[in-house]
């Protein structure tokens, strides 16, 4: 009888057991998937304002933003930085480093778009938010990871100066606002497409040709490449100079049989191309 009881006690007890298995496993699947679905939707607004007030110019080699239009939807915007604001230091640190980067380059972008707001129509150059003494760039207007930072401290502290993510087509991606930037993403960085993404900014930014060009065996390049020729030299994709960089993207450049050979070789002198500040802004 005491056997019965105790083989009895030990099914009821394995059956509370797997019972609790399945709860807890339940649990953190539809918690994960909620956090999934939580940071894929995140962007969405921010997606919806580019795809409206950003558009294709120079056969879709860069664009030009509508800061009227984005003026008109400010609070749209404004809605959108609250819920980038709202997402604590720990939730940032849990993710992958692919989520990470999709929201500071799109944090940068909007934060951007936000800062010209403040002025607009009234500035021509992001430049004009500054002094003489004060870098646009240094002033520290953004709340975001629980501190009130800058657009320097976005892209030089927390996506350069982190070295977790290593990756120089960043200068691709972020937005100054300026006419001499690679072109506003018509749409929001996410981490499922972020590789797809950075890889079509940077073709996109290489072969447009009022910003990198070659001449005879001289390389005539934009002044990004001057201002962090370093991003370029930490061994990306077994990259360690400008030069071997832009060959990973040999491919999509128009160039005729002596340039790309000249290329390959690497065996060609740079030039640096002044820098346009006029704002990025639709005519």
């Amino acid at each position: 009888m005491t056997s019965v009881i105790v083989n009895t006690t030990n099914k009821v007890s394995a059956l509370v057991r797997l019972t609790l298995g399945a709860a807890i496993l339940s649990s953190s699947l539809i918690s994960h998937v909620y956090a999934e679905t939580e940071a894929k939707n995140l962007h969405a607004d921010w997606t919806e304002l580019l795809q409206e007030n950003v558009a294709a110019i120079d056969n879709g080699q860069s664009t030009a933003v509508n800061y009227a239009g984005f003026k008109n939807q400010e609070s749209a915007l404004q809605t959108y930085l609250k819920q980038l604001s709202n997402t604590s230091r720990v939730t940032f640190d849990a993710w992958p480093k692919e989520k990470q980067l999709a929201f500071l380059i799109n944090a940068y972008n909007a934060w951007t778009v936000e800062f010209i707001l403040t002025e607009y129509p009234d500035l021509e150059s992001i430049k004009d938010l500054g002094s003489l003494f004060s870098s646009p760039w240094d002033k520290e207007f953004i709340p975001l990871l629980g501190k009130k930072i800058s657009l320097n401290d976005i892209e030089h502290g927390l996506i350069r100066g982190s070295d977790r993510y290593n990756d120089p087509r960043i200068h691709f991606a972020v937005n100054c606002a300026s006419i001499g930037c690679p072109a506003l993403r018509e749409e929001a960085y996410t981490a499922d497409k972020l590789e797809q993404q950075l890889t079509q900014q940077t073709e996109r930014f290489l072969t447009d040709t009022s910003r990198n060009y070659i001449k005879g065996d001289t390389y005539y390049m934009s002044s990004i490449f001057k201002w962090y020729g370093e991003d370029f030299e930490k061994g990306f994709r077994g990259t360690q100079s400008i030069q071997s960089f832009i060959g990973l993207y040999a491919d999509a450049l128009t160039l005729n049989v002596q340039q790309a050979l000249t290329l390959k070789n690497q065996d060609f002198n740079v030039k640096f191309l002044d820098y346009n500040w006029k704002l990025n802004a639709t005519k």
